[in-house]
């Protein structure tokens, strides 16, 4: 589910990339909006290829990568709002990539807390072991609870 959905995101997103032909007759002071935009294609297109390859991409790397495109998202829309006037941004490309960028921070948290549940299971997992370890017998004191006692003094 979370992987079509990183593609459709991916898809969605990849409509960003037909913006850059308003911006190419730009004044200058705009070419950091060209930059934004190419870095967030080749992100885009990073989500691509991995989602279409044998190898799927990794919570780990899923929280990364998406992270990294909510941030390239959140620069590109301080720049487009700052400059709108002047870099004759249309108003609907705005609009479009904040939706975006929306869709991409939902899914990234997905991501980053499937990673966070994961580290909490294998932690648990991880004490369980050793406590069952720590006592060879696997017994326990029956009356209290607690671990087994040795008895004190002479016998």
């Amino acid at each position: 589910m979370r992987r079509y959905a990183t593609l459709k995101l991916a898809v969605a997103l990849a409509g960003a990339g037909l913006a850059q032909p308003v911006l190419a007759q730009a004044p200058s002071g705009c070419e950091n909006m060209q930059k934004l935009l190419q870095e967030r294609q080749s992100i885009v297109q990073g989500l691509n290829a991995s989602s279409k390859s044998k190898r799927k991409l990794t919570p780990q790397q899923a929280c990364s990568t998406l992270g990294r495109l909510v941030n390239n998202g959140n620069a590109t829309l301080k720049f487009a709002t700052a400059n709108q006037d002047w870099c004759q941004i249309p108003p609907s490309f705005i609009d479009g990539m904040k939706a975006d960028n929306e869709k991409a921070a939902t899914i990234r948290n997905q991501a980053c807390n499937a990673v966070k549940q994961h580290a909490a299971m294998q932690r648990r997992a991880q004490q369980q072991a050793q406590q069952q370890s720590a006592n060879p017998f696997g017994g326990s004191d029956s009356l209290t609870g607690g671990p087994m006692r040795v008895p004190q003094g002479a016998l």
